[in-house]
């Protein structure tokens, strides 16, 4: 029994994704992202969905379409029975007369949405959806039980089905402002020193301590 499955789950323990992560299509940025997993399965057993690339995939078949990727940024928080639907399943064509997937019609019948991202710092809530090919912009918020179907600005609050913006966390001089900054490319000595500043919501003096660390 490995260390993983060994572990007692509680709802205060989480599922780092640099870890647990064994699948080559998905892109783990950083060391800090994680799973709430104390319900469920781990991650890519319960969140990924139709994900080429798991054990089972790799030896029962091989694909004949570009295999849609899932990035995932750095310090992401991805909520309880969250799910993220990937393309593999695409090939239900609402264009053609029949939608089921016949066999033979299989290449002709994929339609791929593309890469799935996941920014810096964002926050997926309770039983939340990602459907395919979305991105999720640094610091966005989707709500519990959010089903995403569109692009999410970063700094910005979505929620319901399909999910709309709610607001932004920040007026959009500040998103402006942190967004230059690119707090999630900093080395970890200067996210460790500034993290205070990074615990608040004064903009001013966070850009004033990364002038002052800046000059070190």
């Amino acid at each position: 029994m490995t260390a993983r499955n060994s572990r007692q789950k509680h709802w205060s323990k989480v599922e780092y994704l640099h870890e647990a992560v064994t699948n080559p299509n998905i892109h783990v940025r950083g060391t800090h992202s994680y799973y709430s997993d104390a319900w469920t399965g781990g991650f890519e057993e319960s969140v990924v969905r139709y994900l080429y690339g798991d054990a089972y995939s790799l030896q029962a078949w091989e694909p004949k379409w570009p295999i849609d990727q899932l990035y995932i940024g750095d310090f992401v928080c991805i909520g309880a029975e969250a799910v993220i639907l990937m393309g593999g399943n695409h090939t239900h064509r609402t264009d053609w007369f029949s939608l089921y997937p016949f066999v033979e019609s299989m290449p002709e019948s994929y339609v791929g949405k593309g890469d799935t991202r996941i920014g810096d710092g964002a926050w997926i809530g309770m039983r939340a959806m990602l459907m395919p090919g979305v991105t999720i912009g640094e610091g966005a918020v989707i709500a519990s039980g959010a089903i995403v179907t569109r692009d999410v600005a970063p700094y910005t609050v979505v929620a319901g089905n399909p999910a709309a913006p709610l607001r932004t966390r920040f007026p959009a001089e500040t998103v402006e402002r942190l967004l230059r900054l690119k707090i999630y490319d900093w080395p970890s000595e200067k996210l460790e020193a500034l993290r205070s500043r990074l615990c608040s919501s004064d903009v001013d003096a966070l850009e004033a301590a990364v002038r002052e660390y800046d000059l070190q």
